[in-house]
């Protein structure tokens, strides 16, 4: 097996996302062989590794791709734990020892909305990376009523704490009193960096809901449930981001073979019984 940087066997692995692996190297909670990880060094899987002194037992993540959508409700964190003992995300999400999800960027507690879920490492990696400029349509409840020049200055860029961001479409979509709803287009996905938009124009959030990321809207399902994206809706995915489609079945057993998934009052069709023609009579008993 061939060394490669420890972020990349890590994610392909699915522990976590490269960003997220790499932020546990730089607060020293991941070790290779007993010593502190270092960021970009070369390992296999077979060497020893650990998260938080908890051994993680590796191997390579052949399994075909899997990408769920979950309707995150307010007041649930994006974080496997919570020391203080708020509800997280993964409560949401289907358990299985076989399963290691990552989270697709993250939402802040007070946000809602689309969050996508998946068990390729590179694939997460890239649909985040800045680099491929994914668009996340966010919308957006503000207190007031900006006027144009206020819109035009979110189109052309605002300063912020941590440089430069712009929406790349901003449209009404409705409202009364004092509040307003907006659409709003990013490709990027900085800290709150919705909300510091528009507070930098005196605007104050009060509501916000991702409703899609790419090409995946979010789907009509009660906020904390699930739902599996379809292969040509996960091969969308990966041709965004210039991955290889893995999640093609083999002709003549399908992904969910042996349930019938049809109409619960639809009935599988009967067994043809073989035919009797050209058989001699029997006669007696049998």
């Amino acid at each position: 097996m061939k060394p490669e940087r420890i972020q990349k066997v890590l994610a392909q692995a699915g522990v976590g996302s490269r960003r997220q692996i790499e932020s546990w190297i730089r607060e020293g909670r991941i070790r290779v062989d007993g010593k502190p990880a270092t960021i970009g060094q070369p390992v296999t899987l077979r060497q020893s590794f650990s998260l938080d002194g908890k051994p993680l037992r590796l191997k390579e993540n052949n399994a075909p791709t899997r990408v769920l959508v979950l309707n995150k409700p307010e007041g649930v964190i994006c974080s496997n734990a919570d020391p203080g003992g708020r509800p997280t995300v993964f409560q949401h999400l289907p358990r299985g020892r076989r399963e290691r999800w990552i989270l697709v960027g993250r939402l802040d507690l007070n946000t809602s909305g689309l969050l996508l879920v998946t068990n390729n490492g590179e694939l997460a990696n890239r649909l985040m990376h800045p680099s491929s400029e994914v668009e996340r349509e966010y919308a957006v409840r503000v207190l007031g009523e900006p006027d144009s020049a206020d819109l035009r200055r979110l189109q052309q860029g605002i300063e912020l704490d941590d440089g430069p961001a712009a929406f790349k479409s901003i449209r009404e979509s409705g409202g009364g009193g004092a509040n307003r709803w907006y659409k709003v287009v990013l490709s990027e996905g900085r800290n709150r960096e919705v909300r510091r938009m528009w507070e930098a124009i005196g605007m104050t959030v009060s509501r916000l809901i991702r409703v899609r990321y790419g090409p995946i809207h979010l789907p009509h399902i009660p906020q904390g449930q699930w739902k599996d994206l379809k292969p040509k809706e996960i091969a969308m995915l990966m041709r965004l981001v210039d991955l290889k489609d893995d999640t093609e079945q083999p002709t003549g057993r399908g992904r969910h073979a042996g349930k019938h998934r049809g109409s619960p009052h639809q009935r599988p069709a009967k067994k043809s019984r073989p035919s009797t023609r050209g058989r001699k009579k029997q006669t007696g008993r049998r």
